[in-house]
């Protein structure tokens, strides 16, 4: 991250923050602090005193808005039988997940996506809002069902299975986005997952490229991977899972080797950057400029659900702050430590300097390590 943005970082997180103390934390004289803090005001990203910020990085999140129905076992579970279980009940869903995150991380996001005209979809619109997101533009369809998501987790918070109620996003139409894309034109980025049907995919993922609005694009789920075209050209960043990734390229992903492999054929197909998250084993990346592996941060789990959601918004919120693919990376492997202790599928936690200040844990244990 340049010194600029460090400087507008701070004082996001700080509006009464004073040229002294950004001194410190940037590394700067107090007066490069003032011209810095000169030059911003005058590009109006920042607005007088207590600085107010110009927000210009608002991204669409386009995909599912869900119910998560949470079953954790209170011993191993044994399957074709009863299972004694607790049950708790969020908000869900990968755009919207990954909508809150990116909020709760300072950026000004939207969720396009639709509920039924339920109970359910009341709370997950006027719960999302509450977090922040702007639900202006989700259609609410009657007489459907908003969609669910159950899973079945062990004692250690790991799931077993899970089971997804999805088919409201079906009733989605080109013509529907169509009627929205004044709206998404005007967005900084856009967030898709692969909820919405095969054709309206296609369509955003070639308007995006021919308009060159950047495209950011979460699978979902080994079945819904299939629902992406060969060519991918104008995606800028695909961010996988390993069982994802292995569908896209036809085979198995068993070392670090071959998910190098697997990342330069997903390249080939025209994404710029690809993340494959390797289970427990941490996280590749590959674009033109930089590659390498990621050891996972050590973590106690208490719910795996909604953590992959997290590593994506953060590695997103890194690469919109000019951060190398590298160090996005980390940060999304904080956010990913981070929600695995939480019972909630976004944590209440997550801010951008909290991240920041596990990667730098990470950093100094690994160097003396």
């Amino acid at each position: 991250m340049n010194k600029e943005n460090q400087i507008l970082h701070h004082i996001k997180m700080n509006p009464f923050i004073s040229q002294q103390e950004l001194s410190k934390k940037v590394g700067l004289s107090r007066s490069a602090v003032a011209n810095y803090i000169a030059n911003l005001t005058r590009r109006g990203e920042i607005k007088g005193r207590a600085y107010v910020i110009q927000n210009q990085s608002s991204v669409v999140c386009i995909g599912g808005t869900n119910t998560d129905r949470k079953a954790q076992s209170d011993q191993k579970v044994h399957l074709h039988t009863s299972n004694p279980v607790k049950i708790t009940e969020v908000c869900g869903g990968v755009a919207r997940n990954f909508a809150e995150n990116l909020s709760r991380l300072g950026y000004s996001t939207s969720l396009i996506t639709c509920v039924g005209d339920d109970a359910e979809g009341d709370w997950l619109l006027n719960e999302t809002k509450h977090q922040g997101v702007d639900v202006s533009q989700a259609w609410v369809l009657h007489s459907k069902r908003t969609g669910t998501y159950t899973a079945l987790l062990d004692v250690t918070g790991k799931m077993v299975v899970s089971m997804a109620d999805m088919n409201i996003y079906e009733y989605i139409t080109i013509e529907m986005i169509e009627d929205k894309w004044s709206y998404i034109a005007k967005a900084k980025a856009v967030f898709l997952d692969t909820n919405i049907p095969e054709d309206c995919i296609n369509y955003l993922i070639k308007r995006c490229r021919d308009e060159d609005i950047v495209l950011y694009i979460n699978p979902v789920s080994a079945a819904k991977v299939q629902k992406l075209p060969h060519c991918l050209d104008g995606v800028d960043v695909l961010l996988l899972n390993q069982e994802e990734a292995e569908v896209l390229i036809g085979e198995k992903i068993n070392s670090v080797e071959v998910c190098q492999q697997a990342c330069e054929e997903i390249r080939q197909r025209g994404v710029r950057k690809v993340i494959i998250m390797l289970d427990s084993q941490g996280v590749y990346y590959s674009s033109l400029k930089e590659s390498g592996h990621l050891a996972p941060f050590e973590t106690d789990m208490v719910d795996s659900t909604g953590s992959d959601d997290a590593f994506a918004s953060c590695a997103i919120y890194g690469i919109m702050s000019d951060e190398s693919l590298r160090s996005a990376c980390q940060l999304g492997l904080a956010g990913y430590a981070l929600t695995q202790q939480s019972e909630r599928s976004v944590s209440t936690l997550l801010k951008p300097e909290k991240i920041h200040e596990l990667v730098e844990v990470y950093l100094r244990d690994k160097t003396f390590k």
